[in-house]
C-alpha cells in the first residue's frame, strides 16, 4: 500500500469536493456546520441498496409530507409503508418508523456512533455516516463507492467480501480529523461520477497520481470479487379479482418479505410453476399469456397472472378503484403485475 500520506490525499479530495459536490436534497453545502440529522438519517436509510436517482423523488416526497422526525414518528405505519413503495427492502420502512419513534421519545438523535447504533435499523455503516455527516465526528465511512475507490487507491488484492476489514483500515488511514463528513461524501461522489465500476475517468480524478491501480494500468481490476452463485428461481401466481371497476387488494402479513404492504393476492412462491394455488376467492380464473419477473436479494421470481371478474362477494380485503391503482402504494413486483394486467385488456 503505497498511497501518499493521508493529509495529502484528504486535502486533494476535499478541494475537488468543494468544486464538484453533487447537489442532493438531503445534503448541506461543503463545509457546512449545520446539516439536519433528520435529513441525513432519512437519506442514508433510503440509500441502502438503492440508487440516488430512485431515492431523490421519494426523499423529497417524504420530507414534504413529514418534515421532522416527530412528524414521521406520528404517522400511521400503513401510510409510511405505502409512501415507501418502490424503494424495496421493506423491512427498512418498518425500522424507519420504529427509529423515528425512538428518536422522538428522546427528543434528538444521538450524536455518537455508539448511540446511533442502538437505534432500530441503524447498522455500523449508517451510524458512521450519520455521525460524520450530521455531527462532524471523525468516523470511518465505507459504502460500495468508497470501497471501490479505496480498493483501487491501494490496489487491495484480497477479494470481496473478505477484503472489507482491509478496506476499512485503509479508509481509516486517509480519513482526516476535520471535515470527516465532507470527506466521506467526497469519496461517495468520486466513486459515483469518476471512479465508476466500468470505464473510470482516471484523467479527471484528483487522486490519480496517488492511485496504485492506476499506476499499474488496471483500475477496473479492483476491487477483486468472487463469482456470485446463481440466484434460485421461484414461481407463483398473482390474482386480479375485479368487481365493478374495483380490484381486490390484501394486506400482506406484518413479518416476512414485503411485510405489512398492500398487495394483490398471491399464491405461494415455490420452486416449480404452480397451478392456480390458493386463489383468494372462488371465481372463473383465467391465466393470461403474460408473466411478470422480479429479482429479490436472494431469489428470482416469475409470476403467472390470473384474472377474473367477480360479483356478490363480501368485504374481504380491500376493493380499490382500478383507475387509481397507482396510488395504492403497491410494492414494485405488484405494480408491475397491475400494469401488465391492465395493458392486456382482458
Amino acid at each position: 500500500m503505497s498511497a501518499k500520506r493521508p493529509s495529502t490525499i484528504a486535502a486533494r479530495l476535499l478541494a475537488w469536493y468543494d468544486a464538484h459536490a453533487r447537489d442532493l436534497p438531503w445534503r448541506a453545502a461543503p463545509g457546512s456546520n449545520a446539516p439536519d440529522p433528520y435529513r441525513v438519517w432519512l437519506s442514508e436509510i433510503m440509500l441502502q441498496q438503492t440508487t440516488v436517482a430512485a431515492v431523490r423523488p421519494k426523499f423529497e416526497a417524504f420530507v414534504a409530507r413529514w418534515p421532522s422526525v416527530e412528524a414521521l414518528a406520528a404517522a400511521p405505519e400503513a401510510d409510511l409503508m405505502a409512501a415507501w413503495a418502490g424503494l424495496g427492502y421493506y423491512a427498512r420502512a418498518r425500522n424507519l418508523h420504529a427509529c423515528a419513534r425512538a428518536v422522538a421519545e428522546r427528543s434528538a438523535f444521538p450524536d455518537t456512533e455508539e448511540g446511533l447504533r442502538a437505534l432500530p435499523g441503524v447498522g455500523a455503516y449508517t451510524a458512521a455516516a450519520i455521525a460524520a455527516i450530521a455531527f462532524g465526528a471523525r468516523a470511518v465511512v465505507v459504502d460500495a463507492n468508497v470501497a471501490r475507490v479505496v480498493a483501487r487507491l491501494f490496489a487491495i488484492e484480497r477479494p470481496l467480501p473478505g477484503a472489507m476489514p482491509d478496506l476499512r483500515d485503509a479508509t481509516d488511514r486517509i480519513t482526516p480529523d476535520t471535515r470527516s463528513g465532507d470527506f466521506a461524501q467526497a469519496m461517495m461522489d468520486l466513486g459515483s461520477s469518476v471512479c465508476t465500476p466500468r470505464a473510470p475517468r482516471c484523467l479527471a480524478c484528483p487522486l490519480a497520481e496517488d492511485c496504485a491501480a492506476y499506476r499499474v494500468g488496471n483500475p477496473e481490476g479492483f476491487p477483486i470479487k468472487l463469482a456470485k452463485a446463481a440466484k434460485p428461481q421461484r414461481h407463483g401466481t398473482i390474482f386480479w379479482a375485479e368487481q365493478e371497476g374495483r380490484v381486490l387488494l390484501m394486506r400482506r402479513p406484518p413479518r416476512g418479505l414485503l411485510g405489512g404492504m398492500r398487495a394483490l393476492p398471491t399464491g405461494p412462491w415455490v420452486e416449480s410453476p404452480p397451478a392456480l394455488a390458493d386463489p383468494p376467492l372462488a371465481a372463473a380464473w383465467r391465466v393470461l399469456p403474460e408473466t411478470v419477473s422480479h429479482t429479490f436479494t436472494h431469489f428470482r421470481l416469475e409470476l403467472a397472472l390470473a384474472v377474473a371478474r367477480v360479483d356478490g362477494h363480501g368485504p374481504i380485503g380491500e376493493w380499490w378503484d382500478v383507475t387509481g391503482i397507482d396510488s395504492a402504494g403497491l410494492p414494485t413486483v405488484f405494480a408491475k403485475a397491475a400494469t401488465a394486467i391492465r395493458r392486456a385488456r382482458w
